[in-house]
């Protein structure tokens, strides 16, 4: 699988050591493994998470700014744990209200060695941001506005929402609550990924 991922970070240009693969492919290796008890992902062949799920989370890396963020609705660590294994020197919380996900992230933080994630099981409305952080992403939202409604206690002053999408949501755009506004779209490519892939980035607006 070390093969396939190379090939994967080959044609998407990003340059990860060999400890790092290392680390995604164990990933890999663990939610295909837990994932036939715990139901984590509905991907269930190890080859199309490479591509369904790592390297459609690590694409976001190069536009987040910031040391700490908060992956909300982490789900099994997605974008999360692949985002902390290629950006060692950040901080992420994953967060989810369910236990069974939150009891794997802490295998996965055991297993691999992840000294920069934290495990957290909470409702996103109960958790306090203290300090705020850098970044709020998610890729499992309803929709921006849930997004920024939920998490508006999150970000700090300079703090950014990541919303990775499918197709642009122009109505979700459009719906925006005020307060909010849409920074920048950034059009992502996948290698091998059908469908459009998109990076949501909302600001505060002062």
């Amino acid at each position: 699988m070390i093969n396939k991922l190379s090939a994967l970070l080959k044609s998407a240009q990003i340059s990860l050591t060999d400890r790092q693969k290392e680390q995604l492919v164990g990933y890999v290796e663990m939610l295909h493994k837990w994932n036939k008890a715990y139901n984590l992902t509905s991907v269930r062949d190890p080859e199309q998470m490479l591509v369904r799920h790592i390297l459609d989370s690590i694409v976001v890396e190069p536009h987040l700014v910031g040391e700490r963020f908060i992956d909300v609705g982490t789900g099994p660590g997605l974008p999360g744990i692949p985002l902390a294994i290629v950006r060692p020197q950040a901080h992420f919380t994953l967060l989810d209200s369910l236990g069974k996900r939150v009891r794997f992230l802490k295998q996965v933080q055991h297993e691999l060695k992840l000294n920069n994630i934290t495990p957290v099981q909470s409702r996103v409305e109960d958790f306090p941001a203290e300090p705020p952080f850098d970044g709020v992403i998610s890729r499992a939202f309803a929709s921006l506005t849930d997004m920024v409604n939920w998490c508006h206690h999150l970000p700090g002053e300079k703090g950014r929402f990541y919303a990775l999408k499918g197709i642009l949501p122009q109505d979700e755009i459009a719906a925006l609550p005020t307060g909010f506004r849409v920074e920048k779209v950034c059009p992502l490519s996948v290698p091998q990924l059908e469908g459009e892939r998109h990076l949501v980035i909302i600001a505060p607006s002062a």
